[in-house]
């Protein structure tokens, strides 16, 4: 069920003319919490200009994760009727009305794929697919590192006496700035560089030391070292796309945020 809250924003009248300012349009308002699903805001300014009755409806959305969701939301929104102005982010969508059908707008953000937040559950499929999406690309950056740094040592440098957990560690190392690397790249089309750098940066380290740790553990217990083979490779890449999957559904779910 989702609720909502209006917001009464008065028009701030010129004492010259006794018309109304856009100046003084929702200038004033105090935001709260209604429902599980919903949350409003609630506020008036009065002056003795004319009345204008607009409400302001925000929805908690899952299954988003990038600005492609939120441009597409956005646009979603926008065309139900009464819909005057939407404020889109990832996760959320606030919504400025003059009396939109709540259903409607329900039905706008189900309609391109996403969920609304009506609390934490496991069941969300949309969300999944997302999150395996998203956990693969989180694999694929992080393989390139950690393989290559175990393929480096197991021909380049056969003898090079270093112990294998400590090549695993710096496996891990490596596999993390792969694949910080590859979303930098995935991203820069999207944002400048810099920009796409800190995006990459603060994605969850959580997931890809999740993803290393299970792919290097798998590979020391079948092979007894830091070794790569034509099988155990792909053991080690299941691995390393199961363990965290479940954290990247729960966090793109619950927060809205995806490792990539």
């Amino acid at each position: 069920k989702v609720s909502s809250s209006a917001q009464v924003a008065m028009m701030a009248s010129s004492s010259a003319t006794g018309s109304s300012s856009p100046a003084g349009f929702g200038t004033a308002m105090s935001r709260g919490t209604y429902g599980p699903d919903l949350k409003g805001a609630a506020g008036s300014n009065t002056s003795p200009g004319t009345e204008r009755i607009m409400e302001t409806t925000t929805f908690e959305v899952g299954g988003m994760s990038c600005g492609g969701c939120v441009a597409n939301l956005t646009n979603a929104l926008s065309e139900v009727a009464g819909v005057k102005n939407v404020e889109a982010e990832v996760g959320s969508a606030t919504v400025h009305h003059d009396g939109a059908c709540n259903t409607q707008m329900s039905n706008a953000i189900t309609g391109v794929g996403f969920t609304l937040g009506t609390g934490f559950d496991w069941k969300d499929g949309g969300v999944w697919k997302q999150s395996a999406h998203n956990t693969k690309w989180c694999l694929i950056g992080c393989s390139i590192g950690d393989f290559g740094t175990i393929a480096a040592f197991q021909f380049l440098w056969p003898d090079s006496g270093w112990n294998p957990m400590w090549i695993m560690v710096l496996a891990m190392v490596n596999g993390l700035l792969t694949s910080i690397g590859l979303e930098t790249v995935i991203l820069v089309k999207q944002m400048d560089l810099g920009d796409a750098f800190r995006v990459a940066v603060g994605m969850s380290l959580i997931s890809m030391l999740a993803m290393e740790a299970a792919m290097n553990v798998v590979d020391l217990l079948l092979t007894g070292g830091a070794v790569l083979t034509w099988w155990v490779i792909p053991i080690m890449l299941v691995a390393g796309f199961i363990t965290p999957w479940p954290y990247n559904y729960w966090r793109l779910k619950k927060f809205g945020k995806a490792c990539h």
